[in-house]
């Protein structure tokens, strides 16, 4: 359902979908539709967005956005984004109000996890 003045969609870069696909349904059980060579699709079943065909990369360092996930688990989470093949790019630190670490999916998008304990 959608909510007025929320966010409701989110789009990433990307190239390979099938390795964006299996890293974010590994460690976050996202849900993908395909829609052909440009275009692919996913669901958390809160939030909705998609991966667009591109060679570029969503990054703090370039003044991207970024997308910051909540887990009870962080480092279960950590573990699973190594294995599935992403890669740690600020290791678990603390801030007021919890503690986060951010990661490089697949394909070299930053994102974060946090966790209030």
């Amino acid at each position: 359902m959608q909510q007025n003045h929320k966010i409701d969609y989110v789009e990433f870069p990307g190239d390979d979908f099938d390795a964006l696909q299996a890293f974010y349904s590994g460690v976050f059980g996202w849900s993908f539709t395909d829609y052909g060579s440009e275009y692919r699709s996913f669901t958390d079943n809160k939030m909705d967005g998609g991966f667009y065909k591109s060679k570029l990369r969503s990054d703090t360092e370039n003044g991207a956005a970024l997308v910051v996930f909540y887990t009870d688990d962080l480092e279960r989470v950590r573990d699973a984004v190594i294995s599935y093949k992403g890669s740690v790019c600020k290791d678990i630190f603390s801030f007021p109000g919890g503690r986060r670490f951010h990661f490089h999916d697949p394909h070299g998008n930053e994102l974060a996890v946090w966790s209030d304990s």
